[in-house]
């Protein structure tokens, strides 16, 4: 597991009392696999069972509010009323932007952020001072549009 995302959790479970424990690191294990991110609880919880029996469901959502609250998670609902968890982005620099695909679900990343100036120009027009932003773009990824347009994808 990544050693600098280890010692984040630990000083930051320390300031608040709190004890990294066994379940606790073995659920971040799984999030740092994962570093695309958008998992659901249950999905956490299925790629803990086989090597982890002993940590429950119930355990892998209290974990992740607790990983939520101290800013190592960051939590998103996509529309479909589930949450989906990613490690936070806020610690990398900009959070990045997300592309959802209408047909499968899928959801790709976007970094590239061009944005910046139409915060500028929201700041400067409306005196709101902007810190943060998230964009979503809904639409159909390469594989679903050429489904839908009968062609099969390279």
């Amino acid at each position: 597991m990544n050693k600098m995302l280890l010692n984040m959790v630990k000083e930051r479970m320390k300031k608040r009392s709190m004890r990294l424990t066994p379940q606790r690191v073995a659920i971040l294990e799984v999030l740092d696999r994962d570093r695309a991110g958008h998992l659901g609880a249950d999905e956490i919880y299925a790629r803990l069972r086989r090597a982890h029996p002993e940590i429950g469901l119930a355990t892998v959502y209290r974990t992740l509010d607790m990983l939520e609250q101290i800013g190592v998670l960051h939590k998103t609902d996509f529309g479909e009323g589930r949450s989906q968890f990613e490690l936070d982005p806020k610690d990398e620099g900009h959070y990045h932007h997300h592309l959802i695909c209408l047909e499968c679900g899928r959801i790709t990343e976007f970094q590239d952020d061009l944005l910046d100036q139409l915060e500028a120009e929201i700041a400067r027009k409306s005196g709101f001072a902007v810190v943060d932003h998230t964009l979503r773009v809904y639409g159909y990824c390469r594989p679903c549009q050429a489904k839908r347009e009968g062609v099969t994808s390279p």
